[in-house]
């Protein structure tokens, strides 16, 4: 959250946006190198089951393992070191004057797939890290003499390793062979119940050898299908029993039904009191920024959450304090505050302590930080009646340090303590970022996180596209990857500016916010983007900040309080 007013986004945020704008440029046009039925996989050891076979792997960087897998009981890991980029490469016969569709899937860290020496084009596709396996896939003509090409993957300077599975180069037989057309997989077995809450049940199962992927259904009927053995299924009804199956899939077809294992949801409560199905939250400005200076008494009923900006550090590591800018703020007494916060309370609201913000410093990195962060965030919660915590590190944070914080302090504080987070766009891209990771290592106690969709560039959505902030594309499209990644939709909540003063770049209109929560929750006034599917449970909106709402006369609360208080 910026301090300061009018501020421009930072380069580093603006440098990632353009960075996929960029390199999104060599994703392929939809509907290109349409197959026929007489189409094979000419790419050999596909699936490396047969080792490094018929690959080649620059500076020794590639290697088999048997986890994560996306099909079958192996896949490659490909690790970039120095200068070297981890390319792992194979010849492949084809046909001249054909059309090929080269696809693979990709775990890890940045991975691309390309083709070379196709005697017209060459073709390449990418993706940035990610948690769980991707499909990558593009298509190329080759040349009119051209017999073979070049097909290869590879990571990215200083990333992570990255995983491929399943490479195909699908279209007319080049006489170069390839592996055995695939048969029906077996039955998974082992389907358990992993989790659940009162609006979802997370399920996990044992891999099938030869499957490409895996469906998931509810009492008989199909709800989502996943790459991995594992999935989460949302939307459900407080206090209900649901009965699952699972089926494995690949080229050749789906599997017979597992038997069925039963979950219960949970009651309605736990974590984040007694809110509202659906909640505004807004942050109020204990500085003066050149926004409309506020008291707590001040800020606009529409408001459910209302977040205090900011803790500070201290001289401790991991530890936080709090201190009213009594000059700042016209005289506004700690009493005076303290007696506010009470009856924004007794009203029904809920007053948390926001740490971080834009210049925020707060380190939790080893276990010793982690317990002073836990005991000192209670000590400001004690102290000033606070029901909770938001988490809004913009500088970054170590996911299990902050897990074991955050679970520290749930211990002390109850079931009923509000517990929120406000991640920027890019920390949100993946499941496997820290920030990510933490929301999810803490669902079972996490209230809501409110994603920044501002001062942020183009970012890439659930649908592999690239989305420019601003747009009700960006806002659903962006939504749907922690919407399909792991977090209950009562998890999930848009955050925007109140007005143009508000952040450097990203705002939108109230009319744009309130189109976004009705795609998402109901499926109507969306954009480009639709999701496959709604979210009624969605939590709601949040602004930066309640003081720019007051300074443009509340026209954000007015018009996206109501309008999130009505949602279904």
């Amino acid at each position: 959250m910026d301090r300061a007013p009018g501020k421009p986004g930072r380069s580093r945020r603006v440098w990632a946006g353009a960075l996929v704008s960029a390199l999104a440029l060599a994703l392929p046009l939809a509907g290109a190198g349409q197959a026929s039925a007489a189409d094979v996989n000419n790419a050999r050891n596909a699936g490396f089951e047969a080792g490094l076979s018929n690959w080649t792997c620059s500076a020794n960087s590639g290697t088999t393992v048997s986890s994560p897998v996306h099909g079958g009981t192996s896949a490659l890991k490909a690790t970039p070191v120095g200068q070297d980029n981890a390319r792992c490469a194979q010849t492949v016969a084809v046909k001249p004057s054909s059309t090929y569709r080269l696809s693979g899937w990709v775990q890890g860290g940045y991975a691309y797939l390309g083709v070379t020496g196709t005697g017209t084009t060459d073709v390449s596709t990418w993706t940035p890290d990610s948690g769980s396996w991707k499909q990558l896939s593009t298509s190329f003509t080759t040349g009119a003499s051209t017999t073979s090409v070049t097909v290869y993957t590879h990571g990215w300077y200083g990333q992570a390793a990255y995983y491929a599975d399943d490479v195909s180069v699908f279209g007319p037989d080049g006489g170069g062979g390839g592996d055995p057309d695939p048969t029906v997989p077996a039955t998974p077995g082992g389907l358990t119940v992993s989790g659940t809450t009162s609006s979802s049940v997370s399920l996990a199962w044992n891999a099938v050898s030869g499957a490409t992927g895996y469906t998931l259904y509810r009492d008989g009927t199909r709800v989502t299908a996943v790459s991995g053995t594992s999935a989460t299924v949302t939307g459900l009804a407080a206090s209900t029993s649901y009965g699952f199956q699972v089926t494995a899939a690949n080229a050749a077809g789906e599997s017979p039904k597992s038997a069925t294992v039963t979950a219960r949801t949970k009651d309605n409560g736990g974590g984040g009191g007694n809110l509202p199905k659906h909640a505004v939250t807004g942050y109020w400005q204990n500085f003066d920024n050149g926004a409309a200076v506020q008291r707590i008494s001040d800020v606009s009923s529409q408001y459910d959450i209302i977040a205090v900006a900011f803790a500070d550090a201290t001289g401790t590591p991991g530890a936080v304090t709090f201190n009213l800018d009594t000059a700042g703020l016209d005289g506004y007494t700690v009493d005076q505050f303290k007696a506010d916060v009470r009856a924004k309370q007794a009203a029904g609201k809920k007053v948390i302590i926001s740490v971080g913000g834009e210049k925020g410093t707060v380190s939790v990195n080893d276990s010793a930080s982690a317990t002073n962060f836990a005991n000192s965030v209670y000590a400001v919660m004690q102290e000033y009646g606070f029901d909770g915590v938001d988490i809004d590190l913009e500088n970054g944070l170590n996911a299990t340090y902050m897990t074991q914080a955050l679970r520290s302090l749930s211990a002390k504080a109850g079931p009923s303590m509000i517990l929120t987070m406000a991640p920027q766009t890019i920390d949100m891209q993946s499941t496997s970022n820290a920030y990510f990771r933490t929301a999810l290592n803490v669902k079972d106690i996490l209230t809501v996180v409110n994603m920044q969709y501002y001062n942020s560039g183009s970012m890439l959505g659930c649908d592999g596209k690239v989305y420019s902030q601003g747009s009700v594309d960006f806002l659903t499209a962006l939504a749907c990857i922690q919407l399909e990644n792991g977090l209950d939709p009562s998890q999930v909540g848009l955050g925007l500016p109140a007005s143009t003063r508000g952040a450097g770049s990203g705002y939108v209109s109230p009319s744009v916010v309130n189109n976004a929560l009705d795609c998402l929750t109901k499926g109507t006034n969306c954009g480009s983007f639709k999701p496959s599917r709604t979210y009624p449970s969605l939590r709601g909106a949040m602004t930066w900040s309640t003081n720019w709402d007051a300074t443009a006369n509340h026209a954000w609360s007015n018009a996206v309080g109501p309008h999130v208080h009505a949602l279904p």
